[in-house]
């Protein structure tokens, strides 16, 4: 078993998240999500990412069974699905999702989108779950600053993690800048853009570093400060996207890299989506 990937951040509650992570969205539930989580804990990674939504939270759990990793090393993250939103269903999913995945706590429970109008009561759903011990660290997924705001004005509990699409052709300086302020950590879902790396700068980059254009963009993420949870279900490719602690990108190459943004979106829009 590899080295574990112990460089952390310490969230605004004093709980340690990994700065990398796998996420398993669209990988199938079974035989696949099973062996992508074991082989990448194997590897080394300690975060794991899912939600009730992605259909897999059984053979997360499974693989965390299976892996021989102590629970408490660990860092396992779910995410309450939109239909479920509301006060008392969070609580119910919340629990649907711990039998799933066979845990009796969670390490992050996240709001997977800002549903008008239930967010704000979804969010004093975490706040018991938290409080009562069942989940280490809650914040939320696809939120802008003026859903944060909502929020922060509704509660004493800053969100500890905001999970958004992150990657360089959309490089949210501005919600970024925002929740560094509060203290909320980012942290990108498609960090890869699903696979659109086909971009001459991180090509000519991944030369200059000797490394692959993911890991140009997934070191990228980690110097803004941002967590990442690159999805991946091959081998090789889960240990490729860890190898990305024994380099540093320049400055001059950060701006590069930022240069890019196009404000595009491979995914829905969090002010505009009907799911």
């Amino acid at each position: 078993m590899a080295q574990p990937l112990l460089e952390s951040t310490t969230l605004n509650n004093g709980v340690k998240l990994p700065w990398l992570g796998l996420g398993v969205w669209r990988v199938k539930e079974g035989d696949e999500v099973i062996s992508s989580v074991k082989h990448a804990i194997q590897s080394g990674y300690r975060s794991i990412d899912t939600a009730a939504v992605y259909g897999n939270e059984e053979g997360v759990g499974q693989a965390i069974k299976e892996s021989g990793v102590a629970r408490e090393e660990l860092f396992i993250t779910t995410k309450v699905w939109n239909s479920d939103q509301g006060y008392e269903s969070t609580l119910q999913a919340f629990e649907t999702s711990r039998k799933k995945l066979g845990l009796e706590y969670l390490d992050l429970y996240l709001i997977h989108w800002p549903v008008k109008g239930k967010y704000v009561e979804t969010w004093k759903a975490l706040e018991k779950l938290y409080k009562d011990g069942l989940v280490r660290a809650i914040g939320v997924s696809n939120h802008h600053i003026h859903h944060l705001n909502d929020i922060l004005e509704a509660s004493d509990i800053v969100p500890a993690v905001n999970q958004v699409e992150f990657h360089p052709l959309l490089s949210q300086k501005e919600l970024l800048g925002f929740c560094k302020d509060k203290g909320i950590q980012l942290e990108a879902w498609s960090p890869l853009m699903q696979g659109n790396l086909d971009v001459p700068l991180l090509a000519e980059l991944a030369e200059k570093y000797q490394k692959t254009p993911a890991q140009i963009v997934l070191r990228w993420d980690l110097q803004n400060g941002v967590v990442t949870i690159p999805k991946s279900v091959t081998p090789h490719r889960i240990e490729e996207n860890a190898n990305i602690f024994d380099f540093t990108l320049s400055a001059e190459d950060m701006e590069k890299i930022d240069a890019l943004n196009q404000n595009k979106r491979f995914g829905s829009d969090p002010d505009n989506f009907n799911f």
